[in-house]
């Protein structure tokens, strides 16, 4: 039973999406409120570890757009080998392809298990209001396409992860470096690429061990492509040469000079 929430509290919600969510980021909020009234609007807590829903089962379609407004990230893992492939931060937006508006009437995979990795904060849309948003808003209309062509090129990118370590870590990092700076959520004010990116996500994205990644990491932070972690937050990757990490990418043939690492 969903739970009925207030006018202030519906047009707090706007205003979240407005101010931080790459999909409606500056848009009109009177003709967002008109559709995405406290009917539309559900505000939930994801809980870690958990799943929210199993994507593309046979003949079912999501009801609901989920904003992220804080937390995650949001992970889908395909089966049988539980391997991540596809991550999605805070003010970005997750279902777009089990809706059945404009690519996602056509969007077909086999069924992946979608989980929050850690605790997020969502707001869920209902897929009337998103139809009626994208009808009425060009610019929604732009960014809604963008969305598929990123989750595109963001598995086009773990498509090229080889066996050779560092080129398979570096082949994940180019791309969440890649779908954050189209969002706009990148860098940092410091010219910084800072993810949430525990070693368990690496290796399930990359189909490689923790050791190995541990090591990849270290080897990464050596030649200064990443910088060391702060503190005790140990799941914090920080990608401070983005243009270095593109040549590791690239080394298909022409090995890395740090690797094996020392």
């Amino acid at each position: 039973m969903r739970k009925s929430i207030s006018k202030s509290e519906n047009h707090n919600l706007i205003e979240s999406l407005t101010a931080n969510n790459f999909l409606f980021q500056d848009l009109d909020r009177s003709l967002l409120a008109k559709y995405l009234t406290s009917e539309q609007l559900i505000a939930e807590k994801l809980y870690s570890s958990r799943p929210v829903y199993t994507a593309f089962g046979n003949d079912t379609s999501l009801e609901y757009l989920y904003a992220i407004v804080k937390g995650g990230p949001v992970v889908v893992r395909s089966t049988p080998l539980d391997r991540i492939i596809d991550i999605t931060y805070a003010n970005s937006c997750f279902g777009m392809r089990n809706l059945a508006l404009s690519f996602g009437n056509v969007s077909r995979t086999f069924p992946s298990l979608v989980e929050a990795y850690k605790t997020a904060d969502v707001i869920k849309i209902s897929l009337e209001a998103v139809k009626a948003v994208h009808q009425e808003c060009e610019i929604f209309r732009q960014r809604y396409g963008l969305m598929f062509e990123l989750q595109e090129k963001f598995q086009y990118h773990l498509l090229n992860c080889s066996t050779y370590p560092p080129q398979a870590v570096a082949a994940l990092l180019r791309a969440l470096v890649y779908q954050e700076r189209e969002l706009g959520n990148q860098p940092q004010t410091d010219g910084i690429f800072l993810f949430d990116l525990p070693i368990e996500i690496i290796a399930k994205a990359c189909q490689l061990n923790h050791r190995t990644v541990e090591q990849v990491l270290k080897g990464m932070m050596k030649v200064n492509i990443l910088k060391p972690q702060k503190g005790s937050h140990n799941d914090l990757v920080y990608v401070i040469n983005p243009e270095e990490l593109k040549a590791v990418y690239g080394a298909t043939r022409d090995k890395v000079s740090w690797w094996p690492l020392k």
